[in-house]
């Protein structure tokens, strides 16, 4: 690595804000001898500017001998990222590859298939005239040998050990603040119906050790492995076999790391096995004598340092990280393995005027399952009471669960304002997420999970509202046992991060502003627990909450009419034939924003996060 290059590296044709320093201060990291090295750099700073530019000063073929490595990862957790790095003009030269689910078979009679259903992998021996042009091998071929390979976490952790995907000289992380979740959550085996093909020919006991489980982790393998031998014996296979085939692949993967890493005396990885009740049908088909019938198993390590020594830390000579959120440097160093002695550290200073990013009190008590009944009813008429005073302006509220989500929607049709509100389901979150932000409507998205990677500049969104402090689900194991453990200080600095996370959705740029409304009590006392936390920048701006004058409680007020009634604080917008965009907008209002719920195609998430409660 070159960190002199740096600047010449840098894709913008000039520098804003703080962007020279971070770069000089990365550079001088670098160069002190650091081989990781960690970039707190807020929300709007242009942290993918800034990956390029580190991204840039790798190794290059022609300074380096045949055994040394060359180029650049970049990789981020969030797929929305990636699409939004794939589009930057500034970015052309980061070469993405995605998973082969993401690109469709050329062949003419499979123009609707995807890659990973494709002949190809259906049928043994198949030779593919067209291979050479292959949206996937085309794509993965081109970043294979190009200096930048920009991909997801996911894709970069399942090419561990790969020979295309090997060791480059810099492997850049975006948005890392979430590294060791994303690595346990991922590490995770669950064993269960819908992830067992062959589940209910499965005699699967009750689990009450880690040996026991590892024993039975064992066996399991065995069974997947004589499974998938008989299926690749055979000439051509159905979908849903190629289906089979590939997940028998990635569970014997799963089952031996599990079974290999508890056996090593070496690794530092606490396993945790959770089991649920067995099926009603599991428990009488049961024969007298069997011993008792065990239902779904899910199978999880904490810290799981030796996973990602594998599939992170063995894959790069020098790393960067990046993130707004990486609250404390040796927390965060011991979650994922590193020596914090060996990382260095390079904030970058926040350029939006914090006046710009007010956030405001509008608590109604305790969001925790036991007051919710008689909270929600409080947000939502604040809720409303907030359409009125921003009339001509999107809102976002992030419920944090579909519990939430549904009991607030209900609750804003019953007060006759649901013709503004939208919602989502698991299934149809980007596509629902897409049509709210194009439309024109001032309407309230009610969201679940989006305090992440989600770009609101601008008139996209001027307000939104915080539920329910973010805290962990306590019923995951891995969280009782941190708990138990007394890592509290873990725990509020991980809400605090996700609470950071959403303030930064709706003020993305020096003279952007949206405003931020607390309303579950426990987010003041989360500020007062993790204040030694709390970057400077965002201290600053927990130090001016004030409460805001909001009009009355005026449901009809609501509804953004030509006058901005409800004591607003925007004007309504005249369009060319003189009427007022916000009746125009009245009057199209007759189709239900309300979107079905499916109970189905859970969020990538789930197994982490609290999304039901």
């Amino acid at each position: 690595m070159n960190p002199e290059r740096i600047f010449e590296e840098f894709p913008a044709p000039s520098y804003r804000g703080t962007q020279e320093q971070a770069l000089r201060d990365i550079r001088d990291a670098f160069e002190a001898g650091n081989d990781v090295v960690l970039v707190r750099a807020p929300t709007g700073s242009g942290k993918s500017l800034l990956a390029r530019a580190v991204a840039g000063c790798a190794r290059k073929i022609d300074d380096a001998d045949p055994s040394d490595a060359t180029g650049a990862y970049y990789t981020t957790p969030q797929v929305s990222q990636l699409d939004d790095v794939a589009a930057d003009d500034l970015l052309s030269d980061l070469n993405v590859i995605r998973g082969k689910s993401n690109y469709s078979c050329i062949l003419p009679d499979e123009r609707n298939t995807p890659v990973n259903q494709a002949p190809c992998v259906r049928e043994r021996g198949y030779d593919c005239s067209v291979k050479h042009r292959c949206p996937y091998f085309s794509d993965r071929a081109i970043a294979s040998n190009r200096d930048i390979a920009a991909m997801t976490l996911a894709y970069f952790m399942q090419t561990a050990g790969s020979e295309v995907f090997r060791t480059r000289d810099v492997v850049v992380i975006d948005e890392a603040h979430g590294l060791a979740q994303w690595a346990e959550m991922y590490a995770t085996i669950q064993l269960g119906p819908r992830t067992v093909p062959f589940w209910d020919d499965l005699r699967v006991p009750e689990i009450d050790s880690l040996d026991r489980a590892v024993r039975y982790a064992e066996n399991l393998a065995q069974i997947c492995g004589r499974r998938k031998d008989d299926l690749l014996a055979q000439d051509s296979l159905s979908l849903s076999e190629v289906r089979e085939r590939d997940r028998l692949q990635e569970l014997i993967g799963e089952l031996d790391w599990f079974v290999s890493d508890y056996r090593d005396p070496e690794s530092p990885t606490t396993w945790l096995v959770d089991q649920s009740e067995p099926s009603s049908a599991r428990v009488e088909s049961r024969a007298d004598g069997d011993e008792p019938a065990g239902g779904p198993l899910t199978i999880k390590p904490m810290s799981p340092e030796k996973y990602l020594k594998h599939t992170v830390w063995d894959r790069g000579n020098k790393f960067a990280l990046l993130s707004a959120t990486i609250l404390n440097k040796d927390a965060f160093c011991r979650q994922v393995g590193l020596n914090p002695e060996n990382v260095a550290l390079v904030d970058v200073e926040h350029t939006f005027p914090v006046e710009n990013r007010p956030l405001y009190d509008v608590t109604q008590g305790k969001m925790t399952y036991e007051h919710r009944s008689e909270t929600t009813p409080k947000i939502a008429r604040t809720i409303v009471r907030l359409m009125q005073h921003h009339p001509d302006e999107k809102g976002l509220v992030h419920a944090h669960s579909y519990d939430i989500q549904e009991r607030l929607a209900d609750m804003l049709s019953d007060f006759g304002v649901g013709d503004r509100v939208r919602t989502h389901d698991r299934d149809g979150r980007d596509a629902a997420l897409d049509a709210w932000k194009a439309s024109d409507d001032p309407d309230v998205f009610l969201s679940v999970k989006m305090e992440e990677a989600l770009d609101l500049k601008g008139d996209l969104c001027r307000w939104q509202v915080l539920c329910k402090a973010p805290f962990l689900n306590t019923g995951d194991s891995r969280v009782a046992h941190r708990l138990e453990e007394g890592q509290w200080a873990w725990y509020y600095r991980t809400a605090l991060r996700t609470i950071i996370q959403g303030c930064g959705r709706v003020v993305r740029a020096p003279d952007d502003y949206g405003a931020t409304y607390l309303a579950d009590s426990s987010l003041l006392d989360l500020f007062e627990r993790a204040r030694t936390d709390m970057p400077d920048w965002f201290e600053e701006q927990v130090d001016r909450l004030s409460e805001p004058d909001l009009p009355e409680f005026q449901p009809q007020a609501a509804l953004a009419d030509s006058d901005g009634a409800g004591g607003g604080n925007t004007t309504s917008k005249t369009s060319e034939n003189g009427t007022s965009t916000a009746d125009e907008r009245s009057r199209n209002r007759s189709r239900s924003r309300r979107s079905g719920r499916s109970s189905s195609g859970s969020s990538p998430l789930a197994d982490v996060w609290d999304t039901d409660g």
